[in-house]
């Protein structure tokens, strides 16, 4: 498996994109202190998933993304492409069909990574996995850069071990034991679990079955009052209909009263009308005697104070009459005393 080219994107000094091809078995980059030759290597550990920013030499992990110059903007992301050789069939799997297998990584200001194997979007642990045995990785001995030589000869022997073991292609193995025996660990975690469960069960499994009688009998008890309840609403629905039919008998009985009532009420009202006539008759000739009657009144009051007048005429008579007798009376005595 050899690699054949490089694609970046925005990562850290290529804000350009930009190819690096790698023809042979032995390319070498070489150039100027901060023309970006360690950058290539940080693109490559950087893809097979390094997840630390300090072996990026930054801060976070969004420092890989260019930030900008004075004559350039920043981006929003940036984007690595490994593109290996894989005719000698080193990769195994389901891509080992593939002589050329593609691997990126993009990420995004929001700190956001995705990854891809031959253009399909996959995990992180699918690129790592890909690569165990082979001698590649973020921190493979394959990769060697300034200072890895003298790292090598200083680490210690347990440090070493790591890369003999990668270079012996047996890392694969170990991490499939590691994960296997995290797998036993977590299962047998479960069983003690699953035990401690099956114990707190079969403590609860009288009461639960307690509780089910009791739900049965419950069950029943309920049939029996929904039986009960609906032959009770029949009941009441007989007694209710026969009711309603005796009401129904009164309506009509109370119907036949009311239009009877209202035959007489016609009846009534057309008698009222004749006697309204009378007594619209009896009021008119009534208008008639009581003007009769004023104007007898009037000619009796007249002939009342007539009457009156008449007897005060009288008695003022009788009085000149008596006053003539007794002047009469006077004057016969006066002349018999002159006959003397």
């Amino acid at each position: 498996m050899r690699l054949k080219k490089i694609k970046l994107a925005g990562f850290k000094s290529f804000v350009d994109p930009t190819s690096i091809p790698f023809p042979g078995d032995m390319t070498a980059i070489v150039g100027p202190n901060g023309c970006g030759k360690s950058n290539v290597i940080d693109a490559v550990r950087w893809v097979l998933g390094e997840s630390s920013a300090k072996n990026l030499r930054g801060d976070a992990m969004t420092d890989v993304i260019f930030n900008g110059s004075s004559a350039r903007k920043a981006v929003g992301q940036c984007s690595v492409e490994l593109v290996f050789d894989n005719s000698s069939g080193r990769i195994t799997g389901e891509y080992a069909k593939y002589n050329e297998l593609s691997i990126k990584r993009v990420v995004t200001r929001d700190a956001v990574s995705t990854y891809y194997l031959n253009a399909s979007k996959c995990r992180r642990r699918d690129v790592t996995d890909l690569f165990l045995g082979t001698g590649l990785g973020p921190r493979s001995y394959a990769i060697i850069e300034q200072g890895m030589i003298s790292r090598l000869i200083e680490s210690k022997p347990q440090e070493l071990r790591v890369f003999i073991e990668e270079a012996a292609g047996i890392s694969k193995y170990k991490e499939r034991r590691r994960e296997t025996e995290n797998r036993i660990r977590h299962t047998q975690d479960n069983l003690e679990r699953l035990e401690d469960v099956r114990s707190e069960l079969g403590r609860q499994l009288d009461k639960l079955q307690r509780q089910a009688a009791a739900a049965r009998r419950y069950k029943t008890l309920k049939t029996q009052e929904r039986q009960l309840k609906a032959e009770l609403a029949a009941i009441r629905w007989l007694k209710q209909d026969d009711q309603l039919q005796k009401l129904q008998q009164q309506q009509e009985q109370v119907k036949n009263d009311i239009e009877a009532l209202t035959a007489k009420q016609r009846g009534d009202e057309a008698g009222i009308e004749k006697y309204r006539v009378a007594a619209q008759e009896n009021k008119l000739a009534l208008d008639t005697l009581q003007q009769s009657l004023f104007t007898v009144s009037a000619a009796i009051s007249r002939l009342e104070q007539s009457a009156q007048h008449n007897q005060q005429r009288r008695q003022q008579i009788q009085q000149e009459l008596s006053a003539l007798e007794a002047q009469l009376a006077r004057l016969d005595e006066t002349q018999s005393q002159l006959a003397i």
